[in-house]
């Protein structure tokens, strides 16, 4: 079959960074072309190039299409041509309807007036086609990320789009959501739309892709057919060895209890009446990882921000015991003081100050760790940096490089040196590995491991199923703001995980 679309010797460099490096790829019309590698292998940033992001002049190599050379200055042009790109981060406005989210730019409009009826009717219509029952009316910010995620490919179907692009389109998705964003793209695909899909989860690439290339260090590995390929051999492809065990093994016998959660209660920071956290018991021991899972919106981040200094809600009420000393935690600084550390799940929002550099967020949560007279040492700042870089392998030319210039998995080491640096005695983990690939998950997984070694508690929150499993000695089980079930390391399982969550 004939090339819909062709990449040739693509090479961009950042400053003096390398991002690509003479890579290539081709995608036929139809096709779900799946895209993989580490995080910083150039995915996202070859994928900016053929979106227009980065204009033409600004890398080197071609582009073509159909045929015809395309030399692209702007997202406005791609889309034109019918190649629309879905960013990891949503580009949706929370305070407008969907109906004008999906026609933001594209309004539908006569001599400058436009036609609410038109354009909600044609909104109808493209929310039906990708599955999703909502009011045209309603706000982007009454809906959750999967429905957010179905609404930006509805925006792209109405640009009539030939090529879709899909950044990580799963990362936030629970597994239902996802099952339903899939078969979804395979629905694309019998319409001849072509898929092009960039994803760390690999049982998904292997599942709807047709075509998989991988990229390592910006340069392209190879691309075949998906046929007769297991995550292995993906995997080993990324990172240029295999990993026999997806979790390293930890051989750490849990001590003492260290932190006992009682009773605990949350009710929404605007809604008075309506409780998320509902009388909550929970015990953890030093040396211990427990996990907590249960389906998106189960409540296991309000919780955890809750406990981290009443991070999340509203009249809480419940005791925490940490060494057997009660805590009265009214603030995050109370927190962190008291050895209790929160990674949060959303890292460029909350977890670092992107126009800041690595060596100034990594001191963030403890600045007075480096300061002199109420003057920060900026030569002390800078080597606990260095130090933190070595330890947990940050990937970056020095550590005065902005956080917003790293690549997600280095992103999150960062924040994890954030409060590795704190030293605290408590570490509640939220998403810890979302969004990067399994060479750097398995890194941080190693960086767990050591910390239960050192006789910290962990506590991780994940929605991938099998990373609750292979991380943790216990594991809590959440619905709706309650513990509906604990299963030890040996009784874990999905079945029973998801047994628990269906009962109640």
């Amino acid at each position: 079959m004939d090339a819909l679309l062709e990449m040739k010797s693509i090479t961009k460099r950042f400053d003096s960074v390398l991002a690509l490096d003479d890579v290539s790829m081709t995608a036929t019309e139809g096709e779900i072309h799946a895209i993989v590698g580490e995080n910083g292998a150039g995915k996202s940033t070859l994928m900016k190039i053929l979106s227009g992001v980065y204009a033409y002049g600004d890398y080197e190599g071609d582009i073509f299409y159909k045929g015809e050379q395309c030399r692209f200055k702007n997202i406005r042009e791609s889309e034109k041509q019918g190649i629309v790109i879905i960013h990891q981060e949503l580009a949706l406005i929370p305070y407008l309807s969907i109906s004008e989210n999906i026609f933001l730019g594209n309004e539908q409009a006569k001599k400058g007036v436009i036609n609410w009826h038109v354009t909600h009717q044609k909104t109808k219509e493209l929310l039906d086609k990708v599955g999703l029952r909502e009011d045209p009316h309603a706000l982007v910010s009454s809906i959750g990320v999967g429905k957010q995620q179905l609404v930006e490919i509805a925006k792209a179907l109405s640009k009539r789009v030939e090529v879709l692009v899909l950044d990580e389109p799963t990362a936030a998705l629970n597994d239902i959501e996802s099952e339903n964003l899939l078969n979804l793209l395979l629905e694309l695909k019998k319409e001849g739309i072509t898929c092009i899909l960039i994803s760390h989860k690999l049982n998904e690439v292997l599942k709807i892709s047709d075509q998989i290339t991988i990229l390592r260090d910006g340069k392209t590995v190879e691309t075949f057919p998906n046929e007769d390929v297991d995550e292995n051999r993906i995997i080993r492809g990324m990172v240029g060895r295999d990993i026999l065990d997806r979790f390293p093994a930890r051989d750490v016998t849990p001590g003492d209890v260290m932190l006992e959660v009682q009773d605990w209660n949350v009710f929404h920071p605007e809604i008075a009446d309506r409780k998320i956290i509902d009388n909550i018991s929970i015990h953890a021991r030093r040396g211990e990882v427990v996990g907590i899972a249960g389906l998106v919106g189960a409540g296991r981040t309000e919780f955890a921000m809750s406990l981290f200094g009443g991070a999340y809600g509203t009249k809480i009420s419940g005791t925490i015991i940490k060494d057997g000393e009660t805590l009265s935690l009214k603030s995050i600084s109370q927190a962190i003081d008291k050895g209790i550390a929160y990674l949060t799940e959303d890292r460029k929002q909350y977890g670092l100050i992107l126009d800041e550099t690595i060596c100034r967020n990594i001191s963030l949560a403890t600045l007075k760790s480096v300061c002199q007279n109420l003057t920060v040492d900026e030569f002390k700042e800078k080597r606990v940096a260095e130090d933190f870089r070595g330890k947990v392998d940050i990937r970056a030319k020095d550590v005065l490089q902005h956080a917003k210039n790293l690549s997600g998995g280095n992103q999150q080491k960062v924040v994890l040196s954030k409060w590795l640096f704190a030293d605290p005695d408590v570490l509640i983990l939220d998403e810890p590995t979302r969004g990067i690939d399994v060479g750097a998950k398995y890194e941080i997984y190693q960086i767990i491991n050591e910390l239960a070694r050192q006789g910290k508690c962990v506590i991780v929150i994940s929605s991938e199923l099998p990373e609750v499993i292979g991380l943790s000695d216990r594991v809590y089980i959440m619905n709706e703001g309650r513990i509906v079930g604990e299963l030890s390391k040996e009784e874990a399982t999905q079945e029973a995980i998801m047994e628990r969550i269906m009962e109640h």
